[in-house]
């Protein structure tokens, strides 16, 4: 056996990458299959039977823009995801500063509060709410109010893990520079840390409208009825016993928005931060000691 083996016993990582690429194709053969079958010309689920978008929206009963259940659906899982954006997000900015300047007694145990939901399981999450919302806010009880605040809850914790990450790249010494020359609080804010923060808001708002669109547990427990069916609690319900692909078809919708989601998060986050070397917030402190910000 070589010296050369012996401090390397691994060699060149070839292994790794098949491994790797191993993985991946295994990961992605079942969505894949579940697509291919969203294109099906037949009714079969099972069979392949040549190419169509017939149960997108060829078909005037049985496709996902001709049954109305499966519209119901699609609108209520874009509505909830919606919702959750725009409160989930300025919420968890809101949080993710106050726990970056709070240093006194108590900001531990409410770090970790805030977090709770990222490490909570889903299941758990959802049975509590479900109680909280029967027993002691039997006023707001279940359907679209409950399942909105369900996934701004869980969601709200990604944003915070996503701000405080670039609270930390910015670092204090902008804020300071910037009140050192004379910006109120509230300037320090809106024309300082805002727009350096822009990235990772971003990046929070696709991020929450990707797990809610997706999420199923939270939705199911907290729905009240048909009104409030989202589109994989519809998967959930009838991917067994659904005739046709129609249900593929609405999967693939959901896919397709999420990956889109996920995408222009990633786009928009390396647009922002392209070229950042702390010139941007030099940028900002300068527009402030020109007049604007006294």
């Amino acid at each position: 056996m070589s010296t050369t083996s012996l401090r390397n016993p691994w060699g060149k990582p070839r292994w790794l990458v098949g491994i790797t690429w191993v993985y991946i194709l295994w990961s992605l053969l079942p969505v894949l299959l579940a697509i291919r079958f969203a294109f099906n010309s037949g009714r079969s689920r099972t069979s392949l039977q040549g190419w169509s978008t017939k149960w997108f929206f060829g078909d005037n009963s049985f496709s996902v823009f001709g049954d109305p259940t499966l519209q119901d659906a699609l609108t209520h899982s874009l509505v909830l995801a919606g919702l959750a954006m725009l409160i989930a997000t300025p919420l968890g900015i809101m949080l993710a500063i106050g726990l970056q300047r709070w240093r006194g007694r108590g900001s531990g145990p409410a770090n970790i509060v805030a977090l709770l939901p990222l490490v909570t399981p889903e299941l758990v999450f959802a049975v509590g709410l479900f109680l909280l919302f029967t027993t002691a806010m039997t006023t707001i009880g279940l359907g679209t109010t409950a399942q909105v605040i369900g996934h701004v809850t869980f969601s709200m914790s990604f944003v915070v893990v996503i701000v405080r990450g670039r609270l930390i790249t910015i670092g204090p010494d902008v804020e300071e520079a910037a009140a050192d020359l004379g910006a109120p609080p509230l300037a320090v804010i809106w024309r300082v840390l805002l727009p350096l923060l822009a990235p990772a808001v971003a990046a929070s708002l696709l991020i929450v409208f990707a797990l809610s669109i997706d999420d199923f547990v939270v939705s199911q427990y907290l729905a009240s009825g048909a009104d409030t069916t989202t589109v994989p609690m519809r998967i959930y319900a009838q991917a067994r016993a659904a005739p046709t692909p129609a249900l593929n078809a609405l999967a693939t919708l959901m896919l397709a928005f999420t990956l889109i989601a996920l995408g222009l998060a990633y786009a928009i986050f390396r647009f922002f931060s392209r070229g950042e070397k702390g010139g941007s917030a030099i940028e900002q402190i300068a527009s402030i000691d020109s007049g604007g910000g006294r």
